[in-house]
């Protein structure tokens, strides 16, 4: 880690998950190669060494909680430890196993062994949930996890424990890890459900720095050119190592009024539940264990709040959530004066001396609490160290010894995450463990400005009509859609797919055709007693079908269209909403002026979306052919399994080579040929337009603007994903 250049909040979040194992998780967002993963591999280096069960799977701890080395007692172990009295006990290191995204469901939480099946055999093969107890489960891009997987995730890290009732198998076993996923926001976005149980969350952004950038480019070159990163920086890491060891049995203390400070701070960001205080609280403690306090300052409770609230303050989809630093500011802004200060010294005459930070940012001993690394890092995925593991003696600070850029760790930078597992009170009680895998044969459900955001390009020749300012009806939330479609969580329950491909959901009885699943096969073998498979245990695999689904908004943004822009991005947004809730991707095309331009290309993202659409430019033209030959290529390019084009337009054409009735028709034909269903939203007070040549073209759905509501878009176009 210390290889990584600059990342400092990356690093600080990552640190803090390896000094505190209450905190669940630390979701890492941001562009493409900005040393996220590089960053969460370096970790492992880091990790502390854990007292285990030496013949247990799951790696459970010792009957003496006090060997295990992380907090574990006797309850966290599985059936066979908690019945023995003397079992060998070795030393690991804690676990980081990785989840790939094409992994399958068996493989995740385990199944009965296929090895020991043949040999007549029915034990349990324990799978990457087991492996993951007590360490770290990584998820490199988190956002494009299918849904059954999503759900074991979420089973799993509300409770601790793994349960599998699959195949003949009835098993429970501990798996109680800290989940770290990376995401890029641009590829979509996370499911709410998942997005809480991270505890932390950190926007990673690369660095502008020339100078820093030349030194990332040298690091990944170098290494190429045979460096050993590794060994250059094993003195720096070992520090790090050792500073992670000595925070780990640093119990730091919250004071009372920093308690308040903490719910206060939650309260007032409007968020839910009280996942946030846990969170907050958990990530102060750990950031004053980092730098050797043994109480809480207020530096440290602006840091985690910043942290813990990132991914939780709501928005609605026409603004950006509030910024999570502002809040903070708004929060501690009176008390600036006052600094780190602990509010309690002035009836605690040790307080001073014991919160070793009076608020200029220095230990007791003078030293800098922060131990910045002197690069002040910024790294690709890629680029930091060649994907190398290195521990953070800089950034995140290394021991008592004086910053050597003399930085200040104690700004706030953090952001903050959930409480999903070790929440000390009742929240995760053992009862409630969720069932990771149903029996076989059920079905397996899946599950940044200040308001003033830039407005969309004017086409050439063209000019803002003040009624496209008008404010859109109001939409619920994506975060909390609520219109009582789909199962709330704006996910389709998986279906099986008609072409055999996707992820494996469970295994049913062969038909008269189609192909055997071998493992299930020998599994169902096994459950019925038999060594050989006869031919009623023949079993298939079941195949969730996730086709992919883009809906292409195709909107006029002619001067013609300005007394009925209201009404229209009211609809759209409608059918936006529909979409989000079957997680269909999204694509605007405005034509306006002397041209049609993609302004949303196709995204998963409804905020941005709702962006787009809050203010259209207008125009005094209207290239309607030119519209639809922008949308037609757009089909043809991403080639979605289902697409649908929702033209929203008086059909005044009056900009084309040559005719523009001839234009029209040639540019509809060419949607129709892809296949696309289409739904022209008529805005014109008459019929005098060339909207009859489009619906006639492509077979279009017509609904008049004067009657359109959500309902009657749905009911008369069956090709929508709505419907």
């Amino acid at each position: 880690m210390p290889a990584v250049v600059g990342q400092a909040d990356l690093k600080r979040v990552l640190l803090a998950l390896a000094v505190e194992p209450s905190l669940s998780g630390a979701l890492l967002r941001g562009e493409k190669g900005t040393a996220k993963s590089t960053s969460v591999r370096a970790l492992a280096d880091l990790l502390p060494e854990l007292a285990v069960v030496a013949d247990c799977p799951y790696g459970c701890p010792p009957p003496d909680a006090a060997e295990a080395g992380d907090g574990h007692a006797a309850g966290d172990r599985c059936a066979s430890c908690r019945d023995r009295e003397d079992p060998p006990v070795e030393t690991r290191t804690a676990p980081l196993v990785t989840l790939p995204l094409g992994a399958t469901r068996d493989r995740v939480v385990g199944t009965l062994s296929v090895a020991d099946a043949l040999d007549g055999d029915a034990e349990f093969d324990p799978g990457l949930l087991a492996r993951a107890n007590r360490g770290v489960l990584y998820v490199d891009e988190v956002n494009l996890l299918p849904d059954h997987l999503i759900d074991v995730l979420l089973d799993a890290a509300a409770t601790g424990t793994n349960r599998v009732e699959r195949d003949g198998v009835s098993v429970t076993h501990p798996a109680d890890f800290t989940l770290i996923g990376t995401m890029n926001p641009e590829e979509g976005e996370l499911r709410p459900q998942l997005r809480d149980r991270f505890d932390l969350c950190v926007d990673v952004t690369g660095s502008d720095e020339i100078d820093e950038r030349v030194e990332i480019l040298d690091r990944v070159v170098d290494e190429g050119d045979g460096r050993d990163l590794r060994e250059e920086y094993a003195a720096e890491t070992a520090a790090l190592r050792e500073r992670v060891r000595e925070a780990r049995d640093r119990r730091p203390t919250i004071p009372e009024g920093f308690k308040r400070d903490v719910v206060e701070l939650c309260r007032d960001a409007g968020v839910d539940g009280h996942r946030a205080d846990f969170a907050v609280a958990r990530a102060a403690r750990a950031f004053a264990a980092l730098d050797g306090r043994p109480k809480v300052i207020e530096s440290d409770v602006a840091d985690a709040a910043e942290y813990a609230l990132n991914h939780r303050l709501r928005s609605r989809p026409f603004d950006e959530a509030a910024d999570p630093e502002e809040v903070v500011d708004d929060h501690f802004g009176d008390d600036d004066a006052e600094g780190d200060s602990d509010p309690e010294s002035d009836l605690d005459p040790e307080g001073d001396a014991d919160s070793q930070g009076d608020g200029d940012g220095t230990n007791a001993d003078g030293s800098n609490p922060d131990g910045s690394d002197p690069d002040g890092e910024s790294e690709s995925d890629e680029g930091s160290i060649g994907g190398e593991r290195r521990s953070d003696a800089g950034d995140e600070g290394g021991s008592d010894e004086p910053d050597p850029d003399g930085s200040d760790r104690n700004r706030p930078s953090g952001r903050g995450g959930s409480d999903s597992r070790n929440t000390g009170d009742a929240e995760r009680p053992a009862s409630d463990a969720a069932v990771s895998d149903s029996a076989e044969g059920e079905q397996d459900d899946g599950g940044d400005s200040d308001g003033e955001d830039e407005a969309a390009p004017i086409p050439p020749g063209g000019a803002r009509a003040g009624v496209a300012d008008a404010t859109a009806p109001e939409v619920p939330s994506p975060e909390n859609p609520d219109d009582g479609t789909g199962d709330g969580d704006g996910r389709h329950a998986a279906t099986p797919s008609p072409d055999g491909r996707g992820p494996r959901v469970r295994a049913e009885r062969v038909s008269e055709s189609g192909s055997v699943d071998p493992a299930a096969t020998v599994r169902a073998a096994v459950r019925n007693g038999r060594s050989r498979p006869a031919e009623t245990d023949l079993r298939r695999a079941v195949r969730a079908d996730d086709a992919e689904t883009l809906t292409v908004f195709v909107a006029d943004a002619s001067a013609s269209m300005a007394p009925a822009m209201r009404a229209a991005k009211g609809v759209a947004l409608e059918l936006l909403r529909d979409a989000y809730t079957e997680r269909d991707e999204v694509a605007l095309i405005s034509f306006g002026g002397d041209g049609a331009e993609v302004l949303l290309p196709p995204t998963a993202s409804v905020s941005l979306a709702a962006r787009q659409l809050k203010e259209l430019p207008t125009a005094d033209r209207t290239p309607l052919p030119d519209g639809l030959r922008k949308a037609a290529t757009l089909v043809e390019r991403e080639a979605p399994a289902a697409a649908t084009v929702v033209l929203v337009s008086d059909g005044r054409a009056n900009v084309a080579n040559g005719s523009p009735t001839a234009a029209t028709r040639r540019a509809a034909e060419r949607v129709a040929e892809t296949g696309a269903s289409v739904l022209v939203v008529d805005a014109g007070e008459s019929r005098a337009g060339v909207l009859d040549i489009v619906c006639e073209a492509t077979d279009a759905s017509r609904t008049p603007l004067a009657s359109l509501s959500p309902e009657s878009v749905v009911e008369g176009h069956s090709g929508f994903r709505g419907a």
